[in-house]
């Protein structure tokens, strides 16, 4: 098996989709990933990077499309970094992407035969953004570039016009804010060079309410300029709600966590889902999808198995919209949230919704469990949503100790959910079923709602298991 080096350029058959959106073939029995390729595809490929195991490499030609190969309608696909699936028909990106949560559940978590349903597609596979973020870089003649980095680099941005994730308010905000820019002579941020002014435009949308929230992060000095974004950005957009001004003073691309102030209304927006209407702050997280959020909750009630008796756990809560969105249904739900604004966020949005079952508190899992262990009712559910990273060892210990019938864990990432889940499932809970919801069309992510319900006498094996290893109930074999 002679391995490729890099800039070797050779024909491939492209045998399936890896994580990620690339496709995956074998040159002379040598795995190789290669970009914008489709399972079926016979391409032309140059490799990119060249590995003991595998090689990465770029697409340079298709030579025979795929069955599952479509014309993408983004014009920006080949540069940006977005919509890595628009060249896969969407049903074989469905497909694909169950497989991926199976795959990894099997080699990541070594659960085999599991239950892994049917992906739910998404209402619409264009426009259901609710959330964008554009960066702004200098082009090559000094000329602002307003939309998204161009694959694979730091410092070159893609002008986008339009961004077909985006709706129709989200492109029109951003133009606005590029014209007020141009007419201003606001010159764009260079990263490398570290000069300029303009950085980043977050756009925010009520997708049911019509609400736009908008944030201008500039570097500083700009207050003058920035002012005067106001007058055009209302004449625009009677929806705008909220004018934002962040100031970034590091080298870091971030527009969280910044100075900000109000140019003009308030700093937060309203959203509406299944009934429950939120309140979310500039800085607040929420699912990108609001067409499929409502769907997503759904599936966590269902996976709950709520019938008004339990009651629910809502760790890691945000600002509260699973449990809030779920309250009915359940007999108390108790919110936890270690960020005190969140909390806050969660505890406004339950009293604004007239919620009487539901009580946030503030603070680490694992404390507030430990300290109010007299007073707290036991948890028949508990409902997690962590970040991408999944949950640490010490926070799946935190999970055990609440020792909840059924676990509902809501995954945006299928390799920590499986390592997560093995966890889980060595502590003595039986992983029942996964159920994908397609939150991210053209993208290679995807949502999953997993059910676990808790087997006592599986429970007890790996309790006395643990303690004759001298380890802690939830960690794996070997100190994992």
């Amino acid at each position: 098996m002679a391995r490729p080096q890099r800039d070797d350029e050779f024909d491939l058959r492209v045998d399936t989709l890896a994580f990620g959106g690339t496709g995956v073939g074998r040159h002379d029995g040598f795995v190789v990933f290669a970009a914008d390729t489709a399972p079926g595809d016979l391409a032309r490929v140059r490799v990119r990077k060249s590995r003991r195991r595998f090689a990465e490499a770029d697409l340079v030609e298709v030579r025979e499309a795929g069955p599952d190969r479509v014309v993408p309608p983004c014009p920006y696909v080949g540069a940006c970094g977005g919509c890595r699936l628009q060249h896969i028909d969407y049903p074989a990106t469905l497909r694909a992407k169950r497989e991926h949560i199976r795959d990894h559940l099997e080699r990541i978590g070594h659960l085999e035969r599991i239950e892994v349903r049917t992906v739910d597609p998404a209402v619409s596979q264009f426009g259901y953004r609710n959330k964008m973020e554009y960066s702004a870089a200098p082009g090559p003649d000094g000329e602002l570039r307003l939309g998204f980095h161009r694959r694979g680099r730091w410092d070159e941005v893609v002008d986008i016009d339009p961004c077909l994730l985006a709706s129709a308010i989200g492109n029109a905000a951003r133009q606005t804010v590029r014209a007020w820019a141009v007419r201003h002579g606001v010159a764009p941020y260079d990263q490398r060079a570290q000069r300029g002014t303009l950085r980043h435009v977050v756009v925010r949308e009520g997708v049911a309410t019509g609400e736009l929230l908008v944030t201008v992060v500039t570097a500083p000095g700009a207050e003058p300029v920035v002012d005067e974004l106001v007058a055009p950005m209302r004449a625009a957009h009677p929806e705008l709600v909220g004018l934002l001004h962040g100031v970034n003073d590091g080298v870091s691309e971030v527009t969280q966590g910044l100075p900000t102030r109000i140019l003009w209304g308030r700093d937060y927006y309203f959203e509406e889902v299944l009934g429950v209407r939120l309140a979310l702050s500039s800085q607040s997280f929420f699912q990108t999808n609001t067409q499929m959020t409502g769907h997503l909750y759904t599936r966590v009630a269902e996976a709950a198995g709520l019938d008004g008796s339990q009651v629910v756990y809502d760790l890691f809560c945000g600002v509260g919209s699973i449990g809030l969105t779920i309250a009915a249904r359940a007999r108390e739900v108790i919110a936890v949230e270690i960020v005190p604004e969140a909390a806050a966020d969660a505890a406004r949005n339950a009293a604004a919704n007239g919620m009487t079952r539901y009580r946030v508190l503030t603070g680490d899992v694992g404390r507030v469990v430990r300290e109010q262990r007299e007073t707290l009712p036991k948890a028949d559910v508990a409902i997690i949503d962590p970040p991408r990273g999944g949950l640490s060892g010490r926070a799946i210990r935190r999970v055990l100790d609440l020792a909840p019938e059924v676990l509902v864990y809501v995954s945006c990432h299928p390799a920590t959910f499986a390592d997560n889940a093995a966890r889980f499932v060595a502590a003595g809970y039986d992983l029942e079923y996964v159920q994908p919801v397609d939150m991210f069309p053209n993208t290679p992510h995807v949502e999953a709602v997993a059910r676990f319900v808790r087997d006592e006498a599986r429970v007890a094996a790996a309790r006395a298991a643990a303690e004759a290893a001298g380890t802690r109930l939830g960690a794996l074999p070997g100190g994992a």
